[in-house]
């Protein structure tokens, strides 16, 4: 049984460790934390494809994908947004939502700022991850972004995966099959 998976994207080559999340799921784990030859990589990449959809401000959720957020904010001189994972007095009023986990199989809270919510109103946004897998993370992004009344313009990842027709409207770099078990 292959333990890895080989990619190739932003002229860069990768081989990701193929694990099983609690569903029962194998995929092929993409890492972007602490890869700063990838970041700079497909931030660029998803940059120059982002830029034609004139976003103002580009919004992630932490963690994996905030340095490639920060990259192509950077690259477009945009201001960037996280949505957080946990509550912290200092965020005020926050616009909060539920996503469910692919990777941990846990459902969790992410959490909009006043600040960044003031900064989103009005405002055309590029959404960013790292991979979309099930979708749930985009449509939690979609959820408070529209109530926070900002348009999104974009939404956009290194990687898709599983179902690739079912994402054929993200700006992505690759795509990620599952991966079938072995009888």
């Amino acid at each position: 049984m292959n333990r890895t998976h080989h990619v190739e994207v932003a002229g860069l080559s990768r081989d990701l460790p193929i694990i099983t999340v609690p569903s029962g799921v194998r995929l092929a784990v993409f890492n972007i934390l602490g890869d700063i030859e990838m970041t700079k990589a497909a931030g660029k990449e998803l940059a120059r494809r982002l830029r034609a959809k004139q976003p103002e401000v580009i919004v992630t959720t932490e963690t994996k994908s905030v340095p490639l957020a920060y990259e192509i904010a950077s690259l477009l001189a945009l201001p960037y947004v996280v949505l957080r994972k946990t509550y912290v007095s200092y965020m005020g009023e926050a616009l909060e939502t539920k996503v469910q986990s692919i990777t941990t199989g846990h459902p969790r809270t992410i959490f909009l700022d006043a600040k960044d919510r003031a900064l989103c109103a009005g405002k055309r946004v590029a959404i960013v991850d790292d991979v979309v897998s099930t979708g749930s993370t985009l449509s939690a992004m979609r959820d408070l972004m529209g109530r926070a009344g900002a348009r999104i313009v974009a939404e956009a990842a290194v990687f898709t995966e599983g179902e690739a027709e079912k994402w054929k409207d993200v700006v992505a770099l690759g795509h990620l099959p599952l991966i079938e078990q072995s009888k």
